[in-house]
């Protein structure tokens, strides 16, 4: 007994359905993984002080530190918290370029360590000019 075959005489074609889902969720996945600008959510509650306001310099290297104790460095955030890789982002963001006025802002409620390190890796780095940004005194 002969069995027929029809088989053989389909056409073969591609199925596009599960490429799409899988273009699709990977798209999804991209969105939500992407890195968004953090200086834009970065809020500071500088400490306050009683003093005069000092005018901003053109050129002033920027070092924040959040109330957590990440650091911002101009740009760029540093994705560890040790000396060294901070030393490091403050030499790539200055260039050669040691005169340069230093701006430390830290947010009120920041680890006297974070504050430290900062210090530490300004000094390392042959900083020597470091101004320390504050709120002015609440009046009551």
């Amino acid at each position: 007994m002969r069995i027929r075959d029809d088989r053989a005489h389909e056409e073969p074609e591609i199925n596009l359905v599960p490429l799409i889902d899988v273009i699709l969720v990977l798209i999804i996945f991209f969105v939500i993984t992407t890195t968004f600008d953090s200086r834009s959510m970065l809020q500071l509650q500088l400490p306050s002080a009683k003093g005069e306001p000092v005018a901003a310099q053109a050129k002033t290297l920027s070092v924040l530190i959040n109330a957590d104790g990440h650091y911002f460095v101009d740009e760029r955030e540093v994705l560890r918290t040790d000396v060294d890789a901070l030393k490091q982002t403050i030499e790539e963001a200055a260039d050669q370029d040691r005169d340069r006025p230093v701006l430390l802002r830290a947010d009120a409620r920041t680890p006297h360590q974070a504050v430290v390190t900062a210090y530490d890796a300004l000094a390392q780095a042959g900083f020597r000019k470091i101004q320390i940004a504050t709120a002015p005194e609440a009046k009551r």
